[in-house]
Order: structure tokens, then C-alpha cells, then sequence
């Protein structure tokens, strides 16, 4: 059996019971270390604080491991009970689709067990989960790669009055250009997009299309750390934004799109230029 576990968005104590039950019967632990990360994952005893909970070992799965060996991680939840422990939610990221899909085809079993991620978390703004539109990711920008397909959808959600959530990029375990053109892969240092800089990109687009899609002075809202003890919220104009230091990640943006007075009522608490 393949246990697919959501821990949550805060800390180790954030994994349902029924999570925490599956993961103390399964016979060996995956932790996928790639698509996000728990808030304590930042410090050096990140791992040993879900260990000591567990008490049991973890494997931490990079993308390598989760989308070039998923075969053995299989093969085992053949003969045995595995757990794979997902931040968030586990289906918050394609790769853990993939994982179920790919697990049913070989006729292993899956039992999913589901947790809070960003895409219900973001409701503590005020701002109604059901008047969101597609969502999008904002990648880094390098000198030669300057993507802007986010774009079009942010223009058609706010078309339509809807807003939208901005997911910001996460570099981890990354090969360098330079590393594989040599053959041998070196990993860049791990990297976590910021609101200022999703900002800067977002308004760089916007110079480069022009089609008024959103300005410096369309209302946004900033996330830090959701589900944390110190996460960080705050809602004004990009501009604004672009200014405040949210610190450690992870972060996200939400481009506001037209707002009712209930949601204008509990986002005016978190607003910058509050009268």
C-alpha cells in the first residue's frame, strides 16, 4: 500500500491523525523535499523534529529521486506499507498525480490522506475562495528566459472580476547550465522567489505588453509563511508591496480582482493604508 500523506503548512504538528496513524503502521517513510517545504524544513533540525514525532527514520525524495526512481518506491508499496509525506496538500503539485497514476497502472494500492495547502489557506484575507480564477506560477527570469504566459491568464481573471493567486517559484536541488553542458551535474544553492521580486516581473511584463492587464497601483495581497505562527499578511498596491520585506519564505501573491463589501470588510485589516 502507498500511503500519499499531506502534513500541512505550519510545523510537524500539523498532520492529521489519521496521517500521523498511517505513517506510524507503514513500513518505510518518504519526505518529498522539492515542490515545497514545512517552515521548520528551513532549519537543520527540520528533519529530525518529524523523526522524533514519527519515531521513525525519513528519506528525504528530491526531484530526482520522486521522478526518475518512483519505480522502486513502488515496487516496494508492492510488498509493503510506504508512506509519502507531501507539504500541503497531496495533490497541490502534478507530480504527485502523476505518482498515484503512474502507482494504479502497476496495481498498487494508494490511500490518500488530504491536509489545508495554499489553495484554502489564502481564504484568511477575506478575499471568497469560489470568486478566484485560474491560478499561475511566476518562474524566475533568467538573462536569456523571460517566460510571460502567466500573463494572459491574469488578464482573463481579472476580465471577469476574478482573482487571482500567484504561485512563486522554488528552486531546490537545481543542476546549473554550466554543470550540464560539463556532464556532471552540480546543484545550485537552494532559492525561494520573493514578492518583490514577483512584483518586478509581473510589472516588467506588463511595460513589455502593454495591455493593461494591472499597474503598479492594482490592489494585491502578500503571503509569507501561510499556516505558520508568523505568517505574514498584507494587502495594498503592488507598489506597496513591492517595498515591504516579507522575510523567510515561502511566499505567494493574490492579484485582487473585483471585491464584495464582505470581503472588502476583512481585507481592510490587513491593509496598509487603513483609515
Amino acid at each position: 500500500m502507498l500511503y500519499i500523506i499531506g502534513l500541512g503548512l505550519g510545523d510537524e504538528k500539523d498532520i492529521t491523525l489519521r496521517g500521523l496513524e498511517a505513517v506510524k503502521r507503514c513500513h518505510k517513510i518518504y519526505m518529498e523535499a522539492y515542490t515545497s517545504l514545512l517552515s521548520f524544513g528551513l532549519s537543520s533540525d527540520g528533519l529530525s523534529t518529524l523523526e522524533k514525532l514519527y519515531g521513525k527514520p525519513i528519506i528525504l525524495a528530491d526531484r530526482e529521486t520522486v521522478e526518475e526512481k518512483v519505480d522502486d518506491i513502488l515496487s516496494e508499496a508492492h510488498e509493503s506499507d510506504i508512506a509519502f509525506l507531501v507539504v500541503g496538500d497531496p495533490f497541490g503539485a502534478t507530480t504527485h498525480t502523476d505518482l498515484v497514476v503512474r502507482a494504479k497502472k502497476l496495481g498498487v494500492d494508494v490511500k490518500v490522506v488530504h491536509n489545508a495547502s495554499v489553495m484554502n489557506a489564502i481564504g484568511i484575507c477575506g478575499l471568497q475562495l469560489y470568486r478566484y480564477g485560474e491560478t499561475v506560477s511566476i518562474p524566475f527570469f533568467t538573462e536569456t528566459w523571460r517566460p510571460d504566459s502567466f500573463y494572459e491568464k491574469i488578464k482573463r481573471n481579472r476580465k471577469l472580476g476574478l482573482h487571482t493567486l500567484c504561485l512563486l517559484d522554488i528552486r531546490v536541488k537545481e543542476p546549473s547550465l554550466e554543470s550540464l553542458c560539463r556532464g556532471r551535474k552540480q546543484y545550485e544553492p537552494p532559492k525561494y522567489m520573493t514578492i518583490r521580486t514577483a512584483i518586478e516581473q509581473l510589472l516588467e511584463v506588463e511595460q513589455s505588453r502593454e495591455e493593461a492587464a494591472y499597474n503598479e497601483d492594482t490592489k494585491c495581497v502578500g503571503f509569507a509563511r501561510l499556516g505558520s505562527e508568523d505568517q505574514m499578511v498584507v494587502a495594498g498596491s503592488m507598489k506597496q508591496l513591492a517595498s515591504i520585506d516579507f522575510g523567510a519564505p515561502l511566499h505567494c501573491l493574490v492579484i485582487v480582482g473585483e471585491t464584495h463589501p464582505v470581503e472588502e470588510e476583512m481585507l481592510d485589516f490587513y491593509t496598509l493604508d487603513r483609515k
